[in-house]
């Protein structure tokens, strides 16, 4: 998930976790299912003296703190190699497993961004629609109606909605929050601008998309998106989590968080995703997520109709130097030249960056905290580094 604003758990995941923690928004081609691995790890210290990939890895542990590191990388040539640095649980020092699974936080946006892209190619969304077409009387409050609001502008962050991440409180980690309570959190403050007239990361807007998602298909988000997207281009280490569902499945560095710089990291490995849902609730790995967006840019998810509308961006700064922001789907140039397309997503625990090229080139990077906002952005130069390499 990404968003500006703090978001908090009221009284403790146990302790220094009970934190004001931002929930900022991220940044993030054609490959084969499986590439073959040209090596398991980074490790070791002739590849770290040489590869500019392994060394930001290493400057990310011993510069900016972070417990954990790990990364894939896909070449034009189909293969990828894999990275770690750190350790994946500072209670044991053990390593951090290879392609491990993380919490992907707001990349699951552009998992549901192609589920509506879908629905439209089918003729059962409109782009240009109201949300209430599909929500009839559901989003409304002061200031705000669905009727004057379009799926295009809850997708492309132009509705104006408020960022309900900005107000949320919990009573902790474990707290399970139905997606229209989330909804009307939002809707109990005024919207940030007139739908259209401005653009603004806003969680909410994912939390509108999935609720439009169960309604025409009368099915779970998450249920569309195993069937439309997982299960389709086979990503075997990805999934939406079910209710009550607070582990992550399998080999996983654990995740941190300190409740202001400088405390002590509290792992938070361990929470109910509930509160993120439509808008970053996901669970994945490198490898998988580098699958998913080359497999979405090299055109086997949606049509290319769809797939333009998708690409057609318009100016998201916020996002970093240059980046531009279409449906669920963000751009920015690479320092080598041309564009990297993906997300990236943040969450109290696990962050991500990382893209795609046209040229089938892949790239993405996790760290196992929420850090401030300038270790995000080099986690994001890690990232075009490795593109650019």
């Amino acid at each position: 998930m990404n968003s500006p604003a703090p978001y908090r758990f009221r009284s403790a995941r146990r302790g220094a976790v009970a934190a004001a923690v931002a929930v900022a928004a991220g940044a993030l081609t054609l490959g084969s299912l499986a590439p073959p691995a040209v090596a398991a790890s980074g490790d070791g210290p002739g590849l770290a003296r040489t590869d500019v990939v392994q060394q930001r890895l290493n400057a990310l542990v011993a510069d900016d703190g972070q417990p954990g590191v790990l990364a894939a990388v896909r070449g034009r040539d189909g293969r990828t190699r894999n990275y770690t640095a750190g350790v994946g649980d500072l209670a044991n020092g053990a390593k951090v497993p290879v392609d491990g699974q993380i919490r992907i936080g707001s990349n699951t946006k552009t998992f549901v961004a192609v589920v509506v892209l879908q629905l439209v190619a089918e003729g059962k969304v409109d782009l240009d629609a109201s949300v209430d077409t599909y929500l009839p009387g559901l989003v409304h409050g002061d200031g705000i109606d669905g009727r004057n609001i379009t799926v295009r502008q809850i997708l492309q962050h132009t509705s104006g909605l408020a960022d309900y991440t900005s107000f949320l409180e919990m009573s902790g980690a474990d707290q399970y929050i139905e997606p229209r309570a989330l909804l009307d959190v939002a809707l109990a403050h005024k919207p940030d601008f007139a739908p259209g007239a401005g653009w603004k990361y806003s969680n909410t807007g994912y939390v509108v998309a999935g609720l439009i998602v169960q309604k025409v298909t009368g099915r779970p988000v998450g249920e569309e998106i195993t069937k439309r997207v997982i299960d389709r281009i086979g990503l075997r280490h990805t999934y939406f989590p079910a209710q009550g569902d607070m582990t992550i499945r399998e080999r996983h560095p654990h995740g941190y968080l300190s409740e202001k710089p400088g405390d002590p990291l509290q792992d938070i490995t361990e929470m109910d995703p509930s509160w993120a849902w439509a808008a970053g609730a996901m669970v994945s790995t490198n490898t998988d997520l580098n699958r998913f967006f080359s497999a979405l840019i090299g055109g086997e998810l949606l049509p290319p109709a769809q797939l333009t509308q998708m690409r057609t961006t318009i100016p998201a700064e916020y996002m970093g130097p240059g980046a531009r922001y279409g449906l669920g789907i963000e751009s920015h140039p690479l320092p080598c030249g041309g564009l990297s397309w993906g997300h990236g997503g943040s969450l109290p625990g696990y962050t991500t960056r990382g893209g795609v090229t046209e040229d089938g080139r892949a790239a993405n990077i996790a760290v196992t905290t929420l850090p401030s906002h300038e270790v995000k952005q080099r986690v994001a130069d890690a990232a075009d580094a490795a593109l650019c390499r």
